[in-house]
């Protein structure tokens, strides 16, 4: 779907990923990110996590836009302003992965994924910035990896950017997307902003009355 020239959107994210999928889906956007502390919201399941984040952070970024003064702007303006929050984990054996915080973390994280596969849950939330309206919604995907070895797990490491992402888990990586043997799911919902359900949850935000 092309950008509408009526439709103003917030993506809530500082993750360059979520950055690049909106932008291919041809969207204009405003930055803002939350800058919550994700591991005071703990949930059992996975896919209650990632909404319960998603939900947190656009509570997080609503608030952003009384105290900046951009709410006025928006709530005066003709055009529909939606806000786009996401989160993600990868679960590996059962148990739910976020981001690494130390290197023997990211190295375990990312050995375990040459012995058996990862899924990611991913959400995604659309906030009606004017009527507070919220649409929500998870996807999940598969990843299965070649044996990775270790010259390539420690040089990700060195790198840092695996820290940045859910799992220490990089597909997109020049050193790793040749050792994926497959994805069952889509790409976009591996690197954190499914298309298909984010495009329909701005169709039907913008559908509300």
């Amino acid at each position: 779907m092309a950008a509408s020239s009526s439709l103003r959107l917030i993506l809530g994210s500082s993750s360059s990923s979520r950055r690049q999928i909106l932008s291919e889906m041809g969207y204009k956007f405003t930055l803002l990110s939350a800058d919550i502390d994700e591991k005071e919201i703990r949930k059992e399941k996975p896919e209650e996590l990632v909404v319960a984040l998603a939900h947190a952070k656009a509570d997080a970024i609503m608030e952003k836009l009384q105290n900046n003064g951009m709410m006025k702007e928006i709530l005066d303006s003709q055009e529909s302003t939606l806000l786009i929050t996401a989160d993600q984990v990868v679960v590996h054996d059962g148990v739910i992965r976020e981001k690494p915080s130390t290197p023997e973390e990211a190295r375990k994280f990312i050995k375990g994924y040459s012995e058996s596969h990862a899924a990611t849950i991913g959400s995604v939330l659309v906030t009606n910035v004017k009527s507070g309206a919220r649409k929500e919604g998870w996807d999940k995907a598969e990843v299965y990896f070649h044996k990775i070895p270790d010259e390539v797990v420690e040089s990700l490491i060195e790198e840092g950017n695996v820290f940045y992402v859910a799992g220490g888990l990089l597909v997109e990586h020049p050193l790793t997307s040749p050792l994926v043997e497959a994805i069952v799911g889509t790409i976009d919902s591996v690197m954190g902003l499914p298309k298909s359900l984010t495009e329909k949850l701005i169709k039907e935000s913008l559908e509300e009355p």
